[in-house]
Order: C-alpha cells, then structure tokens, then sequence
C-alpha cells in the first residue's frame, strides 16, 4: 500500500500505511492521520486509496493544502510527492516506492514546539477528547473521558502540595498509575554529568516483571528533548539493537522529558507488557502534559531543598563569617578544606578577668559575657574578619582566610581600635562595670586554616604557630592596650601610631620578639 511519511527537520519521524478507501488528515483524533498542530485544521485533506490509484483533496482547510509546492484543491498522486498541510510536511510515497531508513513507524510529540500545548485546566474545558487507553479504560463515554481528566486537575493540585522531593516523586508514580493502564513507571533524573539515574520505580503487582525500562527509549527521548510513544518498541528503528527490549516483553511505551523551563531534568518512562499498540495520541499528550506539570513540582522541590540546605550552611556560617564572605562562599561552593595561608591573627582577652569573676555568680558572668561578645563579634565582621571562636573570656578573629584582603592587617588593628571604642561605650552606658577593660595582641604568621571535626560536628579554625603567638603578645598588653607583633607592625605602615617596646622573650619562643603598642585612644 501507498506511504505518507511525516517529515520534520528532513526527516521522517513518522510512518503511516495508507489504508484502501479513505484516509484523512487533520488535527482532531477522528482522523485517520491524526497530527496535533495548530496550523493543521480540524479536518484538513483527504488521500482517496482505490487500488493502484491515490487522489488527494483539500478540505477547504485554513492554511491549505500543497503538492510538490502548488496549492491544490485535488491532485492524482503517481509518484513521489512532497505534501504540506499547513506548516506539516509529508512525503507520498506509492506503493512500490521503498521506505527510507530513517522512517520513524511511531509517534513523536513535541511538546516543546507544538503550538497546541496546554494546560490541564485547557484539557479540560475542551468538548471533546481524543481516544485514548485512559478513555477506553472509563468504557469510552465522554463523561467518563472528562473524569479522568478531572484526575488530571487533581494531580496539579497534588503535584502543587509540600512534600520531600523523594515523597513527590513517589507520588508522580502513583498517580501516572491511576491515569494510565501501564505495568511498569519509571522517574530517572539527569545525575550532574548528564547522564539519566533511576530516582523511583512501580510495578503493577500483576505485571510480574522487575522495574526495569530501555536506556536505548530514554536515552533516544533525552536526546531529541521529545515526548515520544513506541507503538511497538520490538520493531522501531530509533532502538536499534536493544535485546533488553526482547527480554522485558516491552510490547508499547511511551517516554516523556522532565523539562520545567528551559532545563531537561530526566524523564518519565511508563510500558505495557501485554498489549502492543495500547497507546494513542491521546495519552501521549495526556502524558507529556502530566510530565509538564511533574518537572514543575520537581523543580520547586528541588529549589525548596537547595534553600533549605543553604539557609542551614549560611546559619553555620554565620557563627564565623560577615555577611559579604558568607554571600561568595556560597555563590563559590568553596568547601573551606584546610589551606595554608598567611593570616593577621587577634587575640583578645578581658583584663583581671579571675578576679573579676570570682566576685560574681555563674549566671551574672554569663550576662555580662552576653553584653560584651556581641558588639565585639560586629566589629570583627564590620571589618570582614573571621570570628574563629570564643574562648571563656577570650576572643579569637583573624584576617586573611577564608579570603585574603590587600590591607588585612590594617583591618585588624581597626578592629582592635574599635573593639576597645565599644567597649568604653559599653561601660559609660552602664551595661558593663565600670572597672572593665580588655587587652588585644595581635600577630601576623602562617596558619593552616579550614574546617576541623567530624562529619557531626565542624567548626572552622586554624592551626599553626601565629596563633599560639597571638595570644602571648595579648599576656603582654596590659589592660586597655592593643600590642601587635613586628611584622604586622611594617605591614600597617602609617595607618596608626606605633610605640615600640623592649625585646620581649615570649612563652615557647627563644629569640625575643620586638613589639609594638598601637596608640588608639
């Protein structure tokens, strides 16, 4: 019998066999040849098969009807005639013409690029409903046609429902089950190297075969970025090759992308291993509309889950760091793995602080710490410092990891300064007592810094000498001063007056060390 090949991007992507008598063309699912395209009319032309003879008219169609190029009202097809309908290409091929190679004998639907593509909510306001297994399954009635596409309605609504992404995408299974007469789902997601990963599989207890799918189908769908039906996957030229397919029994599939927006995340895969041909247009439109909608919650899924686990990394993070170094972190996806870097390191501790404690209950000393470690973290952040962490009364901040600035010393020492600004403010505002003061050293030296613990419990530090350094410079500044070390000395320059001081012999060191008073007041 004559051939008519459907054509797209000069290739044929779908195969029908022209029947003896009529056979019509169109976009409503009465049609012999059913393509659902927007510049195709409702019943657009005719192919009149009576023996060796074909005769093609055109319906009176919006957009018309052309042979070879002309327009036609009818035309007797002889030999091999390129036809378009509206904006759809065909190829006629007669009788004893053979089959190109790349004849595609199953359905393809774009649902990227047909105009038709609606929503739920148009499905269902349409009159009318196309044949399909999810209508044969209701016993082929209208009413019961618009019942399941009530389910459809539902499963936007279901689909729009908070859920884990995993609780989702079992959901999507189910309800794909409850729409469609399949015996085997299938969600895969596209894993970070693109390639597809089973995420969830259902199998239809009576099927009796494991969940399984062709990654030949998939991988065919994944890379034409279309919804595709396999009339009779066993036969079809787009998985050549696949003994899986013999294997599983696979009688008819149908394989659509997971495409919120512009961006392919998986597919949907969902077979029937008893009834070849089960499947129509219909449910294939059905489907891809169901997958529009999956990708969506997935999407947002996904989306909600990536906040989630942000909002607790930059909570974590802001233990340590200023806004402005939490923002690159995140945007970098740096993992702050130990690094050796040279860093100005402060160290600041409450003067007479056993002392001072030892007149006061554990909970007044809480109190107090609560009013002072605050401003003082602020400081250091103002400064874009990272608060390494509080020590009883001490407190240790250093500049130049997880990111390195031109003047990091300079910003110590500022915040040095400012640390013991607030600090007098606090006490004038009688949130502190008056008699309290603080001393700062501060020294400059590589430090190896990161995160340091278990996979229950990291925290950022550094380790290295310079900070061991930090703190014996700050047991030599008396109360009220800020003592920095020589190297941080040379590094701030002019920035702040400087008094040196004697060599100092420092714990653990057995050169002395040439020290500096920083003259902030």
């Amino acid at each position: 019998m004559p051939t008519l090949l459907l054509v797209e991007d000069q290739e044929a992507k779908q195969t029908y066999t022209l029947r003896e008598g009529l056979n019509t063309i169109g976009r409503s699912e009465s049609n012999s040849i059913c393509v659902p395209h927007s510049s195709l009319s409702r019943q657009h032309a005719q192919i009149w098969i009576s023996g060796s003879n074909a005769v093609i008219q055109d319906l009176a169609s919006m957009n018309g009807t052309l042979v070879d190029g002309v327009r036609i009202t009818e035309q007797t097809l002889t030999a091999r005639h390129t036809i378009r309908c509206g904006d759809i290409e065909f190829t006629f091929l007669p009788d004893d013409a053979p089959l190109p190679r790349d004849s595609r004998p199953s359905l393809v639907y774009d649902i990227e690029k047909d105009p038709l593509r609606r929503s739920l909510k148009d499905m269902l306001a349409m009159r009318g409903t196309r044949v399909s297994s999810t209508r044969c399954r209701c016993g082929g009635s209208e009413e019961q046609a618009r019942e399941k596409l009530q389910i459809l309605l539902k499963v936007s609504q279901l689909l729009s429902s908070p859920a884990s992404l995993e609780d989702l995408i079992d959901r999507i299974l189910e309800l794909a089950f409850e729409i469609l007469k399949i015996d085997r789902g299938l969600i895969l997601m596209l894993d970070g190297l693109g390639v597809p990963q089973v995420r969830a599989m259902r199998v239809r207890t009576e099927a009796g075969q494991p969940a399984d799918f062709s990654r030949h189908i998939v991988e065919h769908v994944i890379r034409e970025g279309t919804a595709a039906l396999f009339s009779d996957p066993r036969t079809d030229p787009r998985v050549p090759e696949a003994p899986s397919i013999l294997a599983q029994s696979i009688c008819t599939c149908m394989c659509v992308p997971l495409k919120p927006r512009d961006r392919l995340i998986g597919a949907l895969y969902v077979d029937n291993l008893h009834v070849s041909g089960c499947f129509g247009p219909g449910d294939l439109e059905f489907l891809a509309a169901f997958a529009n909608q999956a990708a969506i919650a997935i999407d947002h899924a996904q989306l909600g889950s990536r906040l989630a686990e942000e909002a607790v990394r930059r909570s974590n993070l802001q233990r340590f760091f200023p806004p402005s170094t939490i923002d690159l972190l995140l945007r970098s996806g740096a993992a702050l793995t130990p690094v050796e870097t040279r860093a100005t390191v402060l160290f600041s501790d409450i003067s007479d602080y056993t002392e001072l404690s030892s007149k006061m209950t554990p909970s007044e000393v809480i109190s107090l710490l609560n009013v002072y470690f605050p401003p003082m973290a602020d400081i250091v952040f103002r400064h874009e410092g990272t608060l390494e962490k509080y020590i009883g009364d001490a407190l240790l901040a250093l500049w130049g990891a997880p990111f390195v600035h031109r003047d990091d010393p300079v910003r110590a020492v500022s915040a040095a300064a400012g640390m013991q600004v607030a600090l007098r403010r606090l006490v004038d505002d009688g949130l502190l007592p008056s008699h309290l003061q603080i001393h700062v050293g501060i020294n400059t030296g590589v430090v190896a810094a990161g995160n340091i613990g278990s996979g229950d419990y990291v925290q950022y530090a550094t380790i290295g000498d310079a900070t061991n350094v930090a703190s014996r410079i700050c047991g030599v500044a008396r109360a009220g001063e800020i003592v920095i070390d020589e190297c941080t000395a040379e590094l701030v320059g002019g920035s702040w007056p400087l008094q040196p001081i004697g060599p100092v012999r420092l714990k653990g060191k057995s050169d002395p060390m040439s020290l500096f008073r920083v003259a902030w007041g």
